[in-house]
């Protein structure tokens, strides 16, 4: 009887025998078995595929396991991850345990132990919280058929060097998408570089995206490479671009069609060969008709376009990703957690989530972090879930002698919280613009 007919097992070994050998002796135990010969094409391969285990060599040619081992612990904390060293290598393996492997075998490889440990790192893997190879692209996770045709859609367009646009409410996953459109294309194994115009001051902005020289303007103390020539051969996330101040846009649209960029205080010229992707939380012909998105740069930018679906209307999704992010925050902060219990999930599943994707992850977070072991119970949920209350609703109350100032942070504070830290969202509660709402941030950290 095999011992996990579902599991997927993504095998690192750069020795084409071993991996052959690997094949067919965990194919004989029922796994389904994916190849990488190094590091490299392992982080490659994880982003196409979506394995229940990594099973690694220690020494490998460029990023050792343990090097890859620590990569994954960051971007899949929740991925079992085990580990082949030579015999005896005793301080390898303590190494290897300490930056987090699931386990680790010694070669020559005793298969019993083998078969053993990889039974147990599937037994690990949540009850019933198992995503599917099917259910996931990257790091996005979905069983609805709204997100099936994200999925396909998303294979389509990474096929292609088009510029991309990617609409939705803020907290669906636009980033997201824009990662796997860059690991599924041919610029994978180059940079990925990420803009947010909402997150930049209006008077750095233009240094950003085109890079200055020394003494440009006050505090240019040194040469710095804007966004353009970062990502040079790779592909440009411009996030946010409907808060791009309509004065840079038309300097962007001649970048954009030049395919040069000449930095702030610079008189020369630099050739750049990047793959533009873009995305808004804004409707862009909304944005177009209020003046804040100039059209010529909308149309270069939309060669092709994305929409992603609000969570409310992701049918059957919600369950699912409550899971997968509790378990994935039980395995960050090691925690024995079970799941959320029948009255916590009822809450979830009735709550409409307004801060989407971003505000059920925070959520899941703070349920695993107080919940500790056991059940996460209504107790361990966000004020706004239990009360089954979007943001906007209830009322803060303020004692007298409350100043203007303290009172604004108060009501700042607590809209942050009930949307999850989702700024953008906060921003449209409270009527205000999200870089409001960095820029006082920004000055109450400073005092």
């Amino acid at each position: 009887m095999p011992d996990a007919p579902r599991l997927l097992v993504l095998v690192v070994d750069d020795e084409e025998a071993m991996l052959e050998v690997l094949r067919q002796r965990l194919e004989g135990w029922g796994y389904r078995v994916e190849t990488a010969a190094d590091a490299e094409e392992a982080a490659r391969r994880l982003g196409e595929l979506a394995p229940s285990i990594v099973l690694s060599d220690v020494v490998l040619p460029g990023a050792s396991g343990v090097e890859l081992l620590r990569r994954l612990r960051s971007s899949r904390p929740g991925l079992p991850v085990v580990l082949m060293t030579a015999h005896g290598s005793v301080d390898l393996a303590v190494e290897a345990m300490k930056a987090g492997a699931t386990d680790f075998v010694t070669k020559p490889l005793d298969h019993r132990r083998l078969r053993a440990v990889l039974g147990e790192a599937g037994r690990r893997l949540p009850a019933g919280g198992l995503v599917q190879e099917e259910d996931r692209l990257g790091d996005m996770v979905g069983v609805s058929p709204q997100m099936r045709e994200v999925f396909d859609a998303v294979r389509e367009v990474a096929a292609t060097e088009a510029a991309v646009l990617i609409t939705g409410e803020s907290g669906t996953g636009k980033e997201l998408v824009a990662r796997s459109i860059h690991r599924l294309g041919p610029r994978a194994d180059r940079e990925f570089v990420a803009v947010n115009a909402a997150a930049i001051p209006r008077d750095l902005m233009e240094s950003e995206i085109f890079g200055h020289e020394r003494g440009a303007f006050t505090g240019a103390s040194a040469r710095r490479a804007g966004c353009f020539e970062l990502a040079h051969e790779g592909t440009l996330l411009l996030d946010e671009i409907a808060e791009m101040p309509p004065l840079l846009q038309p300097k962007l649209l001649r970048v954009l069609e030049d395919g040069r960029v000449r930095r702030l205080g610079g008189s020369q010229e630099h050739r750049f060969d990047v793959r533009v992707l873009s995305a808004t939380n804004r409707d862009p012909r909304s944005a177009i008709r209020d003046g804040v998105l100039r059209e010529d740069l909308y149309y270069r930018m939309s060669v092709l376009s994305l929409e992603l679906p609000p969570l409310r209307r992701r049918e059957g999704d919600v369950p699912v990703l409550a899971r997968h992010f509790l378990d994935a925050a039980a395995a960050r902060y090691g925690l024995d957690l079970e799941g959320l219990s029948d009255a916590a999930l009822g809450l979830v599943e009735e709550y409409p989530w307004p801060g989407n994707v971003r505000e059920l992850r925070n959520a899941m977070e703070r349920a695993a972090v107080l919940a500790r072991e056991g059940w996460a119970e209504p107790r361990n949920l966000p004020p706004a879930v239990r009360e089954r209350q979007a943001p906007g609703g209830g009322e803060i109350r303020f004692p007298r002698g409350t100043t203007l100032a303290e009172a604004e942070k108060a009501l700042v504070m607590q809209t942050l919280e009930q949307t999850g830290n989702n700024k953008t969202e906060a921003a449209r509660c409270l009527g205000i613009t999200p870089r409001t709402i960095y820029n006082k941030l920004k000055a109450w950290e400073e005092t």
